[in-house]
């Protein structure tokens, strides 16, 4: 039998790649996983305890979460999805509308969709630096039917807001928020931005894995002790998580939580300096976010996917491209990593940056800002139709461009001119979009 997976793991290991994208373990030479081999792949044996009725060495653990006083953290191995769906699910029984910014990840509305809920979209504000959505505008909705509000902070490049301004306009109508914080994991280290938990978030996601060294669907749900629906919640990570759980993953929080605990930045930031100025050197434009661990990297005439290409040949493996730049996540360098920082310089100086004719940094087309409703729509007869003709047509499926993966076009809107015009944008950019497949989009048959 075929092994095409294991086959293309080993061809890409020979490559001797550097990652500058998640999971924060950066290929294993970031914090210490050694407790995360297959010896200690058990399951709930004599003495380990159950995870859906933590009492014993899992609830030891999870006390070790103690990044902040208000919070008790709750260990997610089905990745942040699973506790965004818990915390929205929990709500569905009640009346009122769950209002969420532009950028909320896909789970939010799958989390509406089981709960067959209604949403306020906030009017969100564009970043001029990156062109990606950034603050959702709170003080301009009307939250007297609000009871809850959903978050994205910070964005996935690594911009911040002052969300604790946005707490507080949900709390003086006495609606408890959660903020999806996958990307910030890392923050009230020394130097980063401060975590949504100082402003008093209800609900706090963290996906560990992405800027701490853990495995992969690792997460924690922080919720703050006096919050809501506690119960509710609990019980929904129940639902929505395995029931069998890894204790790879588990053990790998519990060391990501010690690496945290015992962090230095110093350097961090001295590694992160001499990084920058080797790809300045370069003649490489490097855009620096609000967050030090995201890097946003141009050069002149280059586009993102392009250039992308020319770090993989270098085998230096990145977040993500947009049309006009490559991000990358950097690593928590510490004392005695085994992260290959030389190495990286050295391709960095080797790379072969040449412009492309007619190739210029464009604008994306203009998102959609404004504030408008989401009703979560169960399942209805549909159809496959050319998105060029579909104006005027409902959509029965969300259309996701990757990246940043982010729903751009939702179920239940109806198509308008400028909808086709950002799907022909995407078309020509060569964008990965979920909801788009041979042109074609899925649409209500009415």
């Amino acid at each position: 039998m075929q092994q095409p997976l294991k086959a293309k793991m080993l061809e890409w290991q020979k490559k001797q790649p550097i990652s500058m994208h998640v999971p924060g373990h950066k290929n294993g030479t970031i914090g210490d996983l050694s407790m995360t081999q297959v010896p200690y792949d058990i399951t709930e044996i004599t003495g380990f305890d159950d995870l859906h009725h933590a009492e014993a060495v899992l609830y030891e653990s999870m006390v070790q979460l103690n990044k902040h006083p208000d919070y008790r953290g709750y260990f997610l191995v089905n990745g942040t999805t699973s506790g965004i769906l818990a915390v929205i699910h929990a709500v569905a029984s009640i009346q009122g509308d769950v209002c969420i910014a532009r950028n909320v990840h896909k789970s939010v509305f799958h989390a509406l969709e089981l709960g067959q809920q209604r949403a306020q979209i906030l009017a969100t504000s564009v970043s001029e630096q990156t062109g990606q959505y950034l603050k959702p505008d709170v003080e301009t909705t009307d939250l007297a039917h609000a009871k809850l509000g959903v978050v994205t902070y910070p964005n996935y490049y690594g911009e911040t807001f002052d969300v604790a301004h946005v707490v507080e306009q949900f709390h003086q109508f006495n609606v408890p928020v959660l903020v999806d914080e996958a990307h910030g994991a890392h923050f009230d280290l020394p130097g980063f931005p401060e975590s949504s938990m100082r402003a008093g978030a209800d609900y706090v996601v963290q996906s560990y894995h992405k800027t701490l060294p853990s495995l992969t669907m690792s997460s924690v749900l922080w919720i703050h002790r006096d919050a809501p629906y506690r119960e509710w919640i609990e019980y929904g990570l129940q639902v929505f998580q395995s029931s069998s759980p890894s204790y790879l993953l588990m053990q790998s929080l519990e060391a990501a939580q010690a690496f945290y605990a015992s962090y230095d930045s110093t350097l961090f930031f001295e590694k992160r300096a001499r990084l920058i100025a080797a790809l300045e050197n370069k003649g490489l434009t490097v855009i620096k976010p609000q967050d030090p661990l995201k890097l946003l990297i141009r050069y002149e005439g280059m586009t993102g996917s392009s250039l992308q290409a020319e770090m993989e040949a270098q085998a230096i493996d990145v977040e993500l491209s947009d049309e006009n730049a490559v991000l990358w996540v950097l690593p928590l360098w510490h004392e005695e990593d085994r992260f290959p920082f030389e190495a990286l310089l050295e391709r960095i100086n080797r790379m072969t940056l040449t412009p492309e004719i007619n190739s210029v940094h464009d604008s994306h087309p203009h998102l959609f800002t404004q504030p408008s409703t989401y009703q979560a729509m169960g399942m209805h007869p549909s159809r496959s139709i050319a998105y060029q003709k579909a104006e005027g047509w409902t959509l029965a499926r969300h259309l996701t461009p990757y990246p940043p993966g982010i729903p751009s076009l939702l179920k239940g809107e109806i198509v308008t001119a400028d909808m086709i015009k950002l799907i022909e944008y995407w078309q020509s950019r060569g964008f990965r979009v979920e909801g788009l497949t041979d042109g074609k989009i899925t649409v209500k048959d009415e």
